[in-house]
C-alpha cells in the first residue's frame, strides 16, 4: 500500500495490485481504439452526409442521367451511399436493356442491384458502432471488477494491522477506485458516441433509401418509354 500522505493518480495507478492493473490496462487500450473509432466514423459519416446533399443537388439538377453516370464511375469507392445506388442502379439498368425489351425484368435487376448497394452502404456507415455499444456497457463493469477485487485486497492486507484507522484504509480503496474511474472514462465518450453516429447512420440510411425509391421511379418512366 502507498502512505495516505501521497494520494496522486499516478501513485494510485503504479501501486495498484496486478489485477487491477490489467483491468487499467485492458480499459486504457478500450479507451484508445476508441477514440480512434469515434474520430473515423466521424469522418466517414460527415463525408457521407456532405457527399449525399451534393450528389443529390446534381442528380436533381435535370442533367442528364448517361453523363452523371460516367462521372461516378470513375471513383473507386463512391463517398455517399446515394452514388453508390446510382451507379449500381443505372448500371444494371443499362446492361440488361440492351439484351431486353421486358421492362419489368430490366426494372426487377436493377432494383436488385440497388438494394444490394443499398445493404453494402448500411454495413459501411453502421462499421465498429457496435464495438463502441460493447465498450459503453461493459467498462463500467470491468471497472468495478477492478474495484471490488483492490478492495478485498485491500480489506486481506488489513488483517495484519493491528489498528485500522482511515488513513490505513484509505490508500488501498483509492487504489481499487481508480479501475472504476477509468472506466467511467471509457465508457461515457463511447456511449454518446454510439448513440450519435447510430442515429446518423440510421438517418443516411433512410436518405438512401427514398433516393432508392425515387431512382427507381425514374428508371420506371425511362423503361416504358422505351416500349412505347
Amino acid at each position: 500500500m502507498i502512505e495516505a500522505s501521497d494520494m496522486s493518480i499516478a501513485s494510485l495507478v503504479l501501486h495498484a495490485g496486478p489485477v487491477v492493473k490489467a483491468v487499467m490496462l485492458v480499459l486504457l487500450f478500450a479507451s484508445l481504439f476508441s477514440w480512434y473509432v469515434i474520430i473515423t466514423r466521424y469522418r466517414v459519416l460527415s463525408r457521407a452526409r456532405k457527399a449525399g446533399q451534393a450528389f443529390e443537388e446534381k442528380f436533381w439538377s435535370g442533367g442528364d442521367l448517361a453523363s452523371l453516370y460516367n462521372q461516378v464511375r470513375k471513383k473507386s469507392n463512391p463517398d455517399s451511399g446515394t452514388e453508390a445506388i446510382f451507379r449500381a442502379g443505372f448500371q444494371e439498368f443499362v446492361r440488361l436493356s440492351k439484351t431486353s425489351r421486358d421492362s419489368d425484368a430490366v426494372m426487377d435487376g436493377a432494383q436488385r442491384a440497388m438494394r444490394v448497394a443499398l445493404q453494402r452502404e448500411e454495413a459501411r456507415l453502421s462499421r465498429y458502432l457496435p464495438f463502441l455499444a460493447s465498450v459503453g456497457s461493459t467498462s463500467p463493469y470491468i471497472g468495478l471488477f477492478g474495484t471490488v477485487w483492490g478492495i478485498m485486497h485491500s480489506f486481506r492486507a488489513l488483517a495484519n494491522v493491528t489498528q485500522a484507522t482511515l488513513s490505513v484504509v484509505a490508500p488501498g480503496i483509492a487504489e481499487a477506485l481508480v479501475a472504476t474511474a477509468i472506466g467511467l472514462f471509457a465508457a461515457i465518450p463511447a456511449v454518446m458516441a454510439y448513440n450519435r453516429y447510430a442515429s446518423l447512420s440510421d438517418s443516411l440510411v433512410g436518405n438512401c433509401e427514398m433516393f432508392a425509391e425515387e431512382f427507381s421511379a425514374v428508371l420506371h418512366r425511362q423503361a416504358h418509354s422505351r416500349e412505347e
